[in-house]
């Protein structure tokens, strides 16, 4: 069983006081990295470390006259400690720093709940596959009705993009797991480059390798990007389902819980209004891709026009893919295979889906390859245009023994199985 966070866990992460909190966080690992260099006394450590604490309510009075966060948050800090000890706090630093810094905990933080989300989803779909690997139904191209394969086919293309974008995010993860500790325009002209070394060692971070006071805003929007990713993979899992479960096609259904109501003014409706919402969110994540992408170009050595951006980007697009992972592994938990009606729809016309191997057992007759297509393509419409049975016409161009092995399911199962030895099941 994959253990997960909360929603409101992850919700938490972004709030204020998490916020500041991950400020002091920040800021006591730098006093410690000072303490280990015998810059900074252990009683002083110890005060500061029993005593550093901030309000909110302070930090938002003293913000209204200071219009400046990190300064609020640093006065209500020195204020908690005292005069004795408080010019050690944010000693050589730069706001961005510990803004930057902090930022990347949160991240982090955010990432490990999405990495339990993706784990989720990704056992949930090998559970399926598995289940349906032998379930027949039609593979379609262009939307139309192409050749038989089966339902866990289908499920193992969903469950290799999902791990295909699990590596992504992994990756972008491990850039955006960086921070500094440089200060002004990030030269280190007030503070020892060991002190960063320290410092952000004992918060799991990397140095950044050069900071502009700020760390380079590419490797947010790659983050971001791999978020959209993941958002556009769930997304071509819910159209698939929005289009297996039109009536037209009727082969798998989203979960209809007891008391469920489809329509106020249709009774008999039933709707994947969870996967449409997939959809939409989907939309929502990479339109904040595109905001980011924008914050990658700052003036000279910093601006703070990505802030804003930032602010709302991150705990929506980290929150809401949250949101999305669980409700598509409960989509696809609860998920209504109907097996019956993918065989209908295989038999349809009388089983024009194989046409193609009608096709190739006329040429292994000696027709050209021109002249079998022109017969089967004859029938196969005509069968399709008047409802008729592409079968039964096809017997005046085959033997009973080949109309036999032409419509023969199990020809399409041949190769499932060294499909599936390629996944970890």
């Amino acid at each position: 069983m994959i253990s997960r966070y909360s929603r409101e866990e992850m919700s938490k992460i972004w709030d204020l006081n998490s916020k500041f909190g991950y400020y002091l966080k920040v800021e006591l690992a730098v006093l410690e990295a000072y303490n280990k260099l015998n810059v900074v006394s252990d009683e002083a450590l110890s005060h500061i470390k029993k005593t550093a604490k901030f309000d909110l309510d302070r930090i938002n009075e003293i913000e209204k006259v200071v219009q400046h966060d990190v300064i609020a948050f640093l006065t209500s800090v020195n204020e908690s400690v005292g005069e004795k000890y408080s010019n050690l706090i944010h000693m050589g630093l730069t706001s961005s720093d510990v803004i930057d810094t902090a930022f990347a905990l949160q991240i982090t933080d955010a990432s490990k709940i999405i990495i339990n989300d993706l784990d989720m989803v990704i056992e949930q779909l090998k559970q399926l596959a598995k289940k349906t690997k032998h379930t027949l139904c039609a593979g379609r191209s262009h939307g139309i009705g192409a050749e038989v394969e089966t339902f866990g086919f289908k499920i193992l293309n969903h469950l290799w993009m999902f791990e295909r974008a699990k590596k992504r995010f992994l990756l972008a993860l491990d850039e955006i797991s960086t921070g500094q500790i440089s200060g002004p325009v990030g030269t280190y002209s007030n503070i020892d480059p060991k002190v960063e070394e320290i410092a952000l060692k004992s918060l799991n971070l990397k140095p950044a390798k050069i900071s502009t006071q700020i760390i380079p805003r590419d490797i947010h929007a790659n983050y971001i990007s791999s978020l959209a990713i993941i958002a556009s993979v769930i997304e071509n899992f819910a159209v698939e389902i929005r289009h297996l479960q039109r009536w037209e096609v009727a082969e798998v259904e989203e979960g209809f819980s007891k008391g469920q109501k489809g329509s106020s003014a249709m009774p008999h409706k039933k709707n994947p209004v969870k996967s449409e919402n997939l959809t939409g969110l989907s939309r929502v994540i990479r339109g904040y891709l595109t905001m980011v992408m924008e914050d990658i170009t700052l003036w000279h050595e910093r601006d703070i026009s990505h802030s804003s951006v930032e602010r709302i980007a991150f705990p929506d697009s980290t929150i809401l893919i949250d949101f999305m992972l669980v409700r598509l592994k409960n989509i696809i938990e609860n998920l209504v295979i109907k097996e019956n009606n993918m065989l209908k729809n295989l038999d349809k016309y009388g089983g024009i889906m194989f046409s193609q191997k009608c096709l190739l057992t006329l040429t292994k007759k000696g027709m050209t390859r021109e002249d079998a297509y022109e017969i089967v393509q004859k029938e196969a419409l005509f069968a399709f245009n008047n409802d008729g049975n592409f079968k039964e016409g096809m017997k005046k161009y085959l033997s009973d023994d080949e109309i036999i092995s032409c419509f023969d399911y199990n020809s399409y199962l041949k190769n499932i199985d060294t499909i599936f030895s390629r996944f970890d099941l």
